[in-house]
């Protein structure tokens, strides 16, 4: 028989493979259930709307950066460097990286497996008194892939890229939560500083009290209660400056960790007052089934649910028979010289096949396991879902009620100046007793106090409800590659 070249059997050997290979395929068919997300009838419109809403934007740019809707450029500043830097969301990008790696390895299943081999070795025997070398020299190439008849492997692969798709959603709910975050310390720092800024005019005040009472008592027109009256009042406010400077600092050091530096480093940058910034809700508030679509924990909580259920069909798949196809080429010579000759060249081509029967009790444990997961992962989609409106209908109530609180403070901190003016006036005048002035001044520190933090309260508010709508990041069909790709490569 004539020896034929190595070409010709690779060849051969290739084409053979390519040839099983495209009949196994034409019959190839996935098993389990399709996947179809959730029909979940949510309701058709919220139980209440925010008061000072204006009228609605449509631009998304409103959600994706809402922080920008307080008009405060240090907040701006200050969140869009925590995207950049906070530890968190580098985190949450080296959970993508893992899921995208899990991909590529799941990808390789699909493709045959190659392995490439060389060996040389040289011994020595005595035989007969006489010392004799010998040498062999070996180069093979193996080839095996399994045919995925039943759709095992490319379920795996859809269920690994669900969870790819997951923890993209997943990097996109720290934008929103991180971005909130960052605001809720922000405000908190200028509500501490707002506060403490009402307590040293109170301070100034009741210094001022304190000292007219001692002159009134020096003089004889005031008894010594009146003077010590007036010094506890005053020991009593700065008793609570201590508090809100310590809150200050907390919030200083806040900020500075969620921009991923060290306690501190933002003190010089943040030691100047400012205002508590007030925004106002401008966007669309759409329709409760729009969260779907906003929300990155109800999109990552959908892909898990789609992960899972395409899990029960490659759970099922795995018990099917396993056919195998297997091929090698190969180089053995005893001589160097000859290594690349047609007698030291071998071709081989084999087929395997597998089927695990006598493990029923394996095969149903198994399935009921990844069924019972993704009846789970359906829960979690659902609960998701009730726990999204319920953040936003909460946050609407909570803003409508908070500007009416606001309204009423505002007028009591009025009256509560002019009673304090009238009760000053009129304990010089000797025409009232020295309680009515401290009753009074006290009730002005306690509503301006409490109408700083209804103001930083209110913005507060605001920002759970950007937060409960998904706001802080752009949904990729609204911007291609525009949110997690473009910060993950």
């Amino acid at each position: 028989m004539t020896n034929r070249p190595i070409s010709f059997r690779l060849a051969a050997a290739l084409a053979g493979i390519s040839l099983a290979a495209a009949l196994l395929l034409s019959g190839c068919a996935k098993v389990g259930p399709e996947y179809v997300r959730p029909d979940i009838q949510m309701p058709q419109t919220w139980n209440s709307t925010p008061e000072t809403t204006p009228a609605a934007r449509t631009g998304r740019e409103s959600l994706a950066q809402w922080w920008t809707r307080f008009n405060d450029p240090v907040l701006t500043s200050l969140v869009q460097r925590a995207l950049g830097g906070n530890l968190s969301l580098r985190e949450a990008v080296a959970r993508v990286k893992q899921a995208r790696a899990q991909r590529l390895i799941a990808r390789a299943d699909l493709l045959p497996g190659f392995t490439l081999s060389a060996s040389a070795g040289f011994s020595e025997s005595r035989f007969g008194g006489e010392w004799k070398a010998s040498e062999s020299y070996g180069l093979g190439l193996d080839v095996s892939w399994e045919a995925d008849i039943f759709g095992r492997t490319r379920l795996e692969m859809e269920a690994v890229l669900a969870d790819y798709e997951a923890a993209r959603e997943d990097y996109n709910g720290v934008m929103v939560s991180l971005a909130a975050e960052m605001a809720t310390a922000y405000i908190d720092l200028r509500t501490y500083q707002k506060r403490l800024e009402a307590a040293h005019e109170t301070l100034k005040l009741q210094q001022e009290t304190a000292e007219l009472t001692q002159i009134k008592y020096q003089t004889g027109m005031a008894g010594a209660l009146n003077v010590e009256q007036a010094a506890y009042s005053l020991e009593s406010t700065r008793s609570q400056i201590p508090d809100l400077e310590s809150g200050v600092e907390e919030m200083k050091n806040r900020l500075a960790v969620l921009l991923g530096g060290w306690p501190g480093e933002l003190n010089q940058e943040l030691t100047a007052p400012g205002p508590i910034p007030q925004g106002s809700l401008e966007t669309d508030l759409g329709v409760p089934a729009d969260l779907i679509r906003r929300r990155p924990d109800i999109r990552a909580a959908e892909r898990r649910l789609a992960g899972e259920t395409i899990r029960v069909g490659a759970t099922k798949a795995g018990f099917y028979p396993r056919l195998t196809l297997t091929g090698s080429l190969g180089l053995d010579s005893s001589e160097l010289i000859d290594f690349f000759s047609d007698d030291a060249a071998s071709v081989g081509l084999g087929v395997g096949f597998s089927w695990s029967i006598f493990n029923q009790d394996e095969k149903q444990g198994s399935i009921q396991v990844q069924t019972a997961q993704q009846e789970q992962a359906l829960i979690d989609y659902q609960t998701a879902l009730r726990t999204a409106v319920e953040e936003v209908e909460n946050a609407m109530t909570s803003m409508a009620k908070e500007i009416q609180k606001q309204q009423f403070l505002a007028k009591a901190v009025d009256s509560a100046q002019e009673a304090a003016s009238l009760a000053l006036q009129e304990y010089e005048s000797g025409i009232t007793d020295f309680e009515n002035v401290l009753e009074t001044q006290q009730s002005l520190a306690s509503f301006k106090d409490k109408l700083s933090q209804s103001y930083g309260q209110a913005a507060l508010n605001l920002i759970v409800m950007y937060k409960a709508l998904g706001g802080g990041w752009l949904a990729e069909e609204e911007s291609p590659e525009a949110s997690t790709a473009s910060k993950i490569n």
